[in-house]
């Protein structure tokens, strides 16, 4: 690569006056958008790769025999259902994908742009050669550029795999995708897209697609009923070798059984249902970086909010000033305006700059600036005034205050006089350099959000406790907290906040001392949200179960997080978690309907061999039932089911013996009726075998009804897809029953009589099921001890 001083110090052309609008149209369509394209895999290898695997093999193997064996019929179908599980495998991965590209385009960067001689945010795509841009700590620089003015450290180990951050200055390079850790600069931008170095801008959607803790657990049950599946198989051909019973005519039927017990449609219906609640999410002003956070968002039960901007308008406006002696308003404002800066967008600064706007006061021109540091509380800037040099401190009250040595009776009444009405306070202090004087305080207005207290109750009634977390003044944060109705204890302070005290209000809070509060509630056992903008809260985004970078964060925020608002205020995560607690009862729904049909349809098929004497199902009827369960259960991604009022956390233990007790009660349903037919009835025994192939398919509609409401089955209605799946269900297999296609056919009676069994039998099931599933999930110390 050459020397990397001199490639940082490559002469480039320094533009500080920003682009126009025509400009920026002529330059985009010469260079093209801020992106690299990504490689799309082949559809068709997609494809296939649905026809490769464990399931695929059981299947392809069965196929194989049964042609062996001549049983063209049984082949064929067979043949069919490894097309159709491709197929529809594929759709919904394609589905999936699409949803999670939506949501990557959501998630793009923006960028603080100097246009038409103003200061705006734009999309990173958006940038050109030429544009000025400004980055702030915790920015992701958005292309390659060359620094015009400011210092910045900047770590761009992703990019060179230098541990350390390096620092730049003017007429050094900053490569697209580095993340500034300390400074603010301005700069040009020299390359952009795939000619950057970096090649594409960040990537905040890494890691969407991982599996979640829900589905590990369901894999973890699926390998349990396969053991079990496995000893059955076991057994049966054991049972075979004593009885004498063909081996090619039993190998179909015990690879079926285990086809039968593997979730086929399992990493499908996990991932298409959380797909499309991310994608219906991200219309609600919701974006997610990784799809696991849905639900985690069900678990929540603990929320740690920011005030400003999140439970307050963060639009500010200079409410009042308190000068030091001596110095009057105009004063106190040019020199907080001269500790200020336009491009940073901070809402602080704009209020200030906008009032001295309105005085018609020019300030003087300044000969360097020192950004907001949360580390120091301040931010500060040089400029000169009468040939000498002068400072100018803006920050917290407390730290100017004690940086000019003011009077701490003073500030301190001030302060509290000033915070009473809930207003945000700054300090102010200028003179000589080291001879600064305390110039007074300014107070900033920042309301509640008319929404907030609406939300923060519904939260509340969600079993979502919300505790405000703030870098403001007891006094300020007590107000605030009483306007939204947040009653409770208030403490604040570093000393105060490392005892791990549990109250309601947090206030004089450090972006560090947030990692610490999250790792105080999960240590007595909660799944914690924390809300965060700037780069300091990334390790507590990180920490949280639920990590939720508001709208105005930094890029770095936004990376650590696990869902990002696009609008102000906690209304997104209002609607994060009714999604989550939709998602998990759905996903719930499918596990307990798995695990409950693997074991009747395992057991009945093993054991009825052996107790009967005859195979109880065909393997062709156990493809067709293949086919209708996949058909119903790839459904149940958009039920209709109803929001829970409390967090919905896994529990293993009730989740098992749920399952057990309701397979157990369909397990008496399904012999109940093979052996009516056979010795009640006196029916051949293939007939036996169409209505226990019936029994299965009805018993398996009926359980989906069963487990997808936790109180009674009329409670709710299904959704309407489930519905239409499970009606043209039980009529399809009715059809196919008497008129007899691939099976013995049985009279509409039998059939009749056999739905009506069904029906009392579920309604019966379902007053036992209640007090089952009335609560299951909300144990956690059970699910801590079974994992």
């Amino acid at each position: 690569m050459g020397d990397a001083a001199s490639e940082r110090k490559t002469e480039y052309v320094i533009n500080t006056k920003g682009l126009t609008s025509e400009e920026v149209t002529r330059l985009l369509a010469e260079y093209g958008p801020n992106v690299i394209a990504e490689d799309k895999p082949n559809p068709y290898r997609l494809f296939f790769k649905k026809l490769w695997g464990p399931v695929p093999w059981m299947l392809e193997a069965t196929l194989v025999l049964e042609l062996i064996m001549g049983n063209d019929i049984e082949g064929m179908i067979i043949g069919f259902l490894l097309v159709f599980n491709a197929i529809l495998g594929f759709m919904h991965q394609q589905k999936a994908q699409n949803a999670l590209n939506m949501l990557r385009t959501r998630l793009q960067i923006m960028a603080r742009v100097l246009r038409d001689g103003a200061w705006k945010q734009v999309a990173s795509s958006e940038l050109v050669p030429g544009d000025y841009v400004h980055l702030r700590v915790g920015d992701f620089a958005p292309a390659d550029l060359v620094i015009a003015e400011g210092q910045v450290l900047v770590d761009q180990s992703a990019l060179t795999g230098e541990s350390v951050p390096v620092e730049r200055e003017p007429g050094e390079l900053v490569y697209s995708g580095s993340v500034l850790r300390r400074g603010e600069a301005s700069g040009t931008v020299t390359a952009t897209g795939a000619k950057s170095f970096f090649g594409k801008t960040a990537e905040l959607m890494r890691g969407a697609g991982s599996r979640s803790h829900a589905e590990d657990l369901v894999m973890s049950i699926v390998r349990y009923l396969l053991l079990m599946d496995g000893a059955l198989v076991i057994g049966i051909l054991i049972y075979a070798a004593f009885t004498g019973l063909p081996l090619l005519k039993v190998m179909p039927f015990a690879l079926i059984l285990l086809v039968a017990s593997v979730p086929v449609a399992l990493t499908a219906t996990f991932t298409l249902t959380s797909a499309v609640a991310s994608l219906d999410l991200s219309s609600k002003g919701v974006l997610l970086t990784r799809l696991a956070a849905i639900e985690e968002s069900a678990a929540m039960n603990e929320l740690c909010s920011d005030k400003t901007g999140t439970l307050t308008l963060n639009e500010l406006t200079l409410s009042g000033m308190q000068t030091a002696d001596g110095v009057d308003d105009n004063e106190l404002l040019l020199m907080g305006s001269l500790a200020s800066d336009e491009r940073t967008q901070d809402p602080l600064d704009k209020a200030i700059l906008a009032r001295l706007a309105e005085t018609g006061v020019r300030p003087p021109e300044k000969t360097g600036f020192i950004p907001f540091d949360p580390a120091t509380k301040r931010s500060e800037a040089t400029f000169l005034r009468d040939g000498e040099t002068w400072r100018a401190v803006k920050g917290a009250p407390h730290v100017v205050a004690k940086l000019a040595g003011a009077d701490g009776h003073f500030w301190e009444t001030a302060i509290a006089d000033l915070a009473a009405s809930g207003a945000r306070v700054l300090g102010v202090a200028a003179g000589r350099d080291g001879a600064l004087t305390f110039k007074g305080l300014i107070a900033l207005a920042d309301p509640p959000r008319p929404e907030a207290r609406g939300i923060i109750s519904e939260l509340r009634h969600l079993g979502v406790r919300v505790r405000m977390v703030t870098g403001d003044s007891m006094a300020t944060a007590r107000v605030v907290a009483a306007e939204l109705g947040m009653e409770g204890v208030i403490i604040g302070g570093r000393d105060e906040i490392a005892k791990g005290e549990i109250c309601d209000i947090y206030a004089g809070v450090y972006p560090e001392d947030k990692f610490r509060l999250v790792q105080t509630f999960q240590n007595i056992g909660h799944t914690v949200g924390m809300t965060g903008d700037g780069v300091n809260d990334a390790p507590a985004l990180k920490q949280a179960e639920v990590g939720i970078a508001v709208s105005s964060a930094t890029d770095v925020a936004k990376a650590a997080a696990s869902m990002v608002l696009t609008e102000s205020g906690l209304k997104g995560v209002v609607e994060a978690v009714k999604t989550g607690r939709r998602v998990y009862q759905r996903l719930l729904t499918y596990t307990l309907n798995k695990i409950v049909k693997t074991i009747q349809v395992a057991i009945f098929l093993g054991l009825g061999l052996i107790v009967f004497r005859h195979f109880v199902v065909t393997p062709l009827l156990v493809l067709l039932l293949l086919f209708a369960n996949d058909f119903v259960t790839m459904s149940i991604a958009n039920d209709n089911v109803r929001v829970s009022r409390e967090p919905d956390i896994w529990n293993v233990r009730v989740l098992i013996k749920t399952s057990l007790i309701i397979a157990a009660a369909w397990l008496v349903y399904i012999f109940a009726v093979f052996g009516v037919g056979k010795d009640v009835m006196d029916l051949p025994i293939p007939e036996v075998r169409t209505l226990s192939f019936l029994g299965l398919v009805y018993s398996g509609l009926s359980n989906v009804l069963l487990v997808r409401e936790r109180s009674y089955m009329w409670s709710s209605r299904p959704g309407t897809y489930l519905l239409m799946a499970i009606v043209g269900d039980v009529i399809m297999v009715s059809l196919l029953a008497h008129f007899g296609v691939w099976m013995a056919p049985v009279t509409w009676s039998s059939i009749g009589i056999l739905l009506l069994f069904t029906i009392l039998f579920v309604a019966l099931l379902d007053l036992i099921k209640v007090p089952l599933l009335r609560s299951p999930s909300s144990s956690r110390a059970a699910e801590t001890s079974a994992a």
